[in-house]
């Protein structure tokens, strides 16, 4: 009787279905009571491609039943300054979704963006740029994250007319916005398991101001014996960027620097269709296309619909995450790599022909 009972055992577990094992089952999160309650988001469509991204995000949450309501506001970059009961509104709700905000060339006009990170002071940003399984790039194994202080340095605006046909600029770099920057950096590199942390400079020449900025970040990566740190000249860097970016990993930089470096880092990994980022502080954050497109205002894109909105989506995903919805963003970000990987529907700028509404009818087709 044993020996045909045996085989029959042996049958009956290699047929058990795979749902009754408890490896199919994985915990993201223990969450604390009252973490799951609904959270209000001010939302701001922007100008140009904005209000077709930032649609598009709205209809991916709402297929997903994400736990999260909009406030939407109607804000324009040409606007003098951001309306008072938008700013309460992200500082009530500590969240802002937004879009891109067309910034007038010269004529004294300041950019809105500029004026939104001061106010709440969002003194860090931060842009991923990551290889997406199916999008072919130069470079393979490419995963950045640039972390650029936000506040100072040229973006601080403070220039002015000494003479007629002379223009003085300040670059303003304090020990403290330093200081809080590279702290930064090391905290994200050490919370996601990140091994090195390079500083992007050009203290060989601006010995007073870069070199500030470098001390600051050596102090800080002497607290941090875990993690790497080196350091880069800003010119070697865009050098290194376009011929070895799989060397990086966290890179911390100054205002213009980490512009200049995301952006590249960007088109590197696949464009700046498709790279999330975020500017965050110690009360607020404000999720956006982490590197500029350069299209917010291609009317030609607007009118054809066809926007990429990848980038928004993964901010958005990253926004789920600040949120303390884990489940939600990871759920949102496999959707939208199946999108990429499967290559049938892609925007213009990857190579295909779809527009924006085909790609968020993918992503909703394909989450779980």
């Amino acid at each position: 009787m044993a020996k045909r009972t045996l085989p029959i055992l042996k049958q009956l577990l290699h047929q058990r279905s795979p749902s009754l094992s408890p490896l199919s089952r994985s915990v993201t999160y223990m969450p604390r009571p009252g973490d799951g309650a609904p959270r209000t988001v001010t939302l701001i469509p922007g100008d140009g491609i904005g209000p077709l991204v930032t649609g598009a995000v709205e209809q991916v949450m709402d297929a997903m039943h994400a736990p999260i309501y909009f406030e939407k506001f109607d804000v324009h970059g040409d606007m003098k300054s951001f309306p008072t009961e938008v700013v309460e509104s992200i500082k009530k709700n500590k969240v802002c979704l937004k879009g891109g905000l067309n910034t007038p060339m010269g004529g004294g006009v300041s950019s809105l963006n500029v004026q939104l990170r001061k106010e709440l002071d969002l003194y860090a940003s931060l842009v991923n740029c990551f290889n997406l399984p199916g999008l072919p790039t130069r470079h393979e194994n490419v995963d950045i994250v640039v972390i650029r202080e936000n506040t100072e340095g040229e973006y601080a605006g403070l220039e002015h007319e000494v003479v007629p046909g002379v223009v003085e600029s300040l670059k303003v770099i304090t020990k403290f916005c330093s200081e809080r920057i590279a702290k930064y950096a090391f905290e994200y590199a050490y919370l996601n398991n990140r091994k090195t942390v390079t500083a992007v400079h050009k203290a060989n020449i601006m010995k007073l101001a870069d070199g500030l900025f470098l001390e600051s970040c050596r102090e800080i990566a002497s607290k941090y014996p875990s993690i790497k740190y080196n350091e880069i000249i800003v010119d070697n860097c865009c050098m290194q960027l376009v011929s070895k970016p799989e060397q990086f990993d966290v890179m911390v930089t100054p205002n213009l620097y980490g512009n200049l470096v995301a952006n590249t880092a960007a088109g590197i990994a696949g464009g700046t269709g498709v790279m999330p980022g975020g500017n965050v502080g110690a009360d607020h954050a404000v999720f956006e296309q982490g590197a500029s497109a350069g299209n917010v205002g291609k009317q030609k894109i607007v009118d054809q619909r066809t926007a990429n909105p990848v980038a928004l989506l993964l901010s958005s995903a990253m926004m789920l995450r600040h949120l303390q919805f884990p489940s939600f963003a990871d759920r949102l970000e496999t959707a939208v790599k199946r999108v990429i990987s499967e290559g049938k529907t892609r925007t213009k700028d990857l190579g295909g022909k779809s527009t924006t509404q085909e790609v968020v009818d993918a992503v909703i087709a394909n989450l779980e």
